[in-house]
């Protein structure tokens, strides 16, 4: 009797049809990132550089970017299009650790690509507004702590950034999970969107609202190597880049836990509804 080393044809083919899908998944979120810094950075560089618009253009420009992002991804990948995302999926519901690093790079990718269209597109109106790429323009590709001029230190940007992305984690769960009030009729990437604009209206002062370590480190690599030489650094010559990473993944795990603890045991319980409960509608088995 032989060895059966898993090298046969059948197996040989799973891993391909495997590997094939991981890519797929990689294209989708490189894309669905693109789409989302596309909408946002470019709202941002209208607002700063060429002076039409305000901060709430600049919150519904990103929040449809999100939108769009993640009608562009979904099906595919899921539509993470964030690294602090694709860590909460993975701690919280079982999302495969062996492609959290890969979809981070892609995210990555597509910010960093997006950014470099950005900088090209608003290339005249950037020089002419500020000659020298200094932190007036710099804001317009990534984050900086009180947007550059409000009185905020980088721990209390920090501080933002955790509270923020638990925020966004914890209401991504909420109209994710199926046993919850999800949003129907393929409205969920709609919603999310929504969610973004709303943290941008009311969590935008004190680090910009990042959220997302792909959307702030891209954007800065793209401004860096493309005539930003202070892009790491903050006001106050401090390093800031770290910020909206350690920020952004600290605060995944704390929206994460709290969904889980104050929401996820109380759903799908037995008994009859309260008033003013929302109704509960059976899920349909599949096959």
């Amino acid at each position: 009797m032989t060895e059966n080393t898993g090298n046969t044809p059948s197996a040989s083919r799973a891993t391909h049809s495997s590997g094939r899908r991981l890519l797929g998944e990689l294209s989708a979120e490189f894309a669905g990132t693109m789409i989302l810094i596309l909408f946002g950075v470019g709202v941002v560089a209208q607002v700063v550089a060429g002076g039409i618009g305000n901060h709430d253009s600049i919150s519904w420009a990103w929040g449809l970017g999100v939108t769009f992002g993640i009608y562009t991804a979904a099906r595919i990948s899921g539509a993470h299009l964030n690294p602090a995302v694709t860590v909460a999926l993975a701690v919280f519901k079982g999302f495969e650790w062996r492609k959290v690093l890969p979809y981070v790079l892609a995210q990555t990718a597509g910010a960093f690509v997006a950014a470099l269209l950005v900088r090209w597109n608003y290339t005249e109106v950037l020089n002419k507004v500020d000659p020298g790429h200094t932190l007036k323009t710099q804001v317009v590709f990534s984050t900086l702590p009180g947007n550059g001029t409000a009185p905020v230190s980088d721990w209390g940007a920090l501080r933002d950034q955790v509270i923020g992305t638990a925020i966004l984690v914890f209401l991504v769960l909420a109209v994710t999970d199926v046993l919850n009030t999800p949003p129907e009729a393929n409205l969920g990437p709609f919603i999310v969107g929504l969610i973004v604009v709303g943290i941008g209206m009311a969590w935008g002062t004190d680090a910009g609202y990042a959220i997302n370590p792909a959307r702030d480190f891209g954007p800065r690599l793209a401004s860096y190597l493309t005539g930003y030489s202070h892009a790491w650094r903050d006001q106050y010559g401090h390093l800031y880049f770290w910020v909206p990473i350690v920020g952004p993944l600290i605060g995944c795990l704390v929206g994460g836990v709290a969904y889980r603890y104050l929401v996820t045991p109380h759903l799908g319980a037995e008994g009859p509804e309260e008033p003013g409960q929302a109704p509960i509608e059976p899920i349909e088995p599949i096959g």
